[in-house]
């Protein structure tokens, strides 16, 4: 069962399959994340690898000043003063042992300060929808309340962690230690290697913020994200996390009711080489309905039609609503499955007759 308010006063679990949240308490108070900050820190890093603005093989020099700020502040992984580091091993750092001078030696190396680095934080922040979020540091130091997030803003980080960067997540997310400078350290995450196909994502804990969570796992290839925080000692966090995500694979039986790139509706078309266009869920549509229950579903398409060519395959066109007897309605993109060109003369004067005719 999911855990008790005194435990997680937060808490929250997310299907990322289904697009379905499975329980929510308190997911829109904004709380202190503590180094769960630094899931931001490693989102940012990995889409600047993707665009080629950073290079996993690249090197940076630790200058004096962000040494001097945080040697040994907090989790560490012990950076020499006159370090020259690979990113590879600071977004290491950064996600195993929580380095708190890893963190701040990335941002400084890769956007040219700190300060710079926390702004990009926090425009990325907001293109992903993390709307009721702000980071004011790239490791989540006290910072007198600057720094704040939601359990909901926080899912919508890991997921689009998840969906964007899959090779990277399995790259430098959950692993049981870390060794830098001849010096090995374990993480602290509480479900990996404990909770069948968990692996990882963020721990957090300061005196003010209490000890938090941001969690996933996958089992037969479903995929929940869960966070529990606010919790006031360590091991009510670590019991709370594993109760949360074991209730949420055996409280409900998921059901595909269209396989990834499936045709799920057809939308009108308005002067274009063809008249309508297949729409589809990329990923597929899924529904959780609890274990042994019987639910009515019901699916609605919305979309402001007809639809203009051209479209582009891939554009999304459209949302399928999906309704659940006695569970909270979800939304699932639709996207065209071919591309639709604007209509010639001739097609045009077709597409005229035919709507004459009809």
């Amino acid at each position: 069962m999911p855990p008790s308010p005194s435990e997680a006063p937060i808490a929250y679990l997310f299907d990322v399959t289904s697009g379905q949240i499975l329980f929510e308490r308190e997911a829109d108070r904004r709380f202190m994340p503590a180094s769960i900050t630094k899931v931001m820190t490693t989102f940012l890093a990995f889409e600047w690898m993707e665009e080629g603005k950073i290079l996993p093989q690249q090197s940076f020099s630790i200058r004096p000043e962000v040494w001097k700020r945080w040697n040994q502040v907090g989790s560490t992984m012990f950076l020499p003063h006159d370090a020259r580091v690979t990113v590879d091993d600071l977004v290491h750092g950064v996600t195993t042992v929580s380095a708190n001078d890893g963190a701040a030696a990335l941002a400084d190396g890769a956007a040219g300060s700190v300060d710079k680095w926390v702004a990009a934080m926090n425009a990325k922040a907001s293109e992903i929808g993390m709307r009721d979020s702000h980071f004011g540091t790239p490791n989540g130091w006290m910072d007198e309340g600057n720094t704040f997030v939601t359990a909901r803003d926080l899912t919508t980080l890991a997921t689009q962690m998840l969906r964007r960067h899959p090779s990277k997540y399995r790259r430098y997310i959950g692993h049981r230690e870390f060794t830098y400078n001849d010096i090995t350290q374990s993480n602290h995450d509480p479900i990996s290697g404990v909770v069948p196909g968990a692996d990882g994502i963020k721990t957090g804990f300061t005196n003010q913020a209490g000890y938090g969570f941001l969690g996933s796992a996958e089992r037969n290839g479903r995929r929940l994200v869960m966070v529990v925080a606010a919790s006031p000692r360590g091991r009510d966090r670590n019991r709370a996390a594993r109760d949360l995500i074991e209730w949420g694979f055996s409280a409900f039986d998921q059901q595909r009711l269209f396989a990834p790139e499936a045709e799920v509706a057809m939308a009108e078309v308005q002067g274009g080489d063809s008249t309508q266009v297949a729409l589809v869920a990329p990923a597929g549509v899924y529904v959780d309905i609890p274990a042994g229950a019987h639910r009515d579903v019901k699916l609605t398409v919305n979309y402001e039609g007809p639809v203009r060519a051209p479209i582009r395959q891939g554009e999304q066109i459209a949302i399928l609503t999906v309704s659940i007897d006695g569970m909270s309605d979800f939304s699932v993109p639709l996207v065209a499955r071919d591309t639709v060109d604007e209509a010639g003369l001739g097609r045009r004067i077709l597409n005229g007759v035919l709507g004459w005719i009809t």
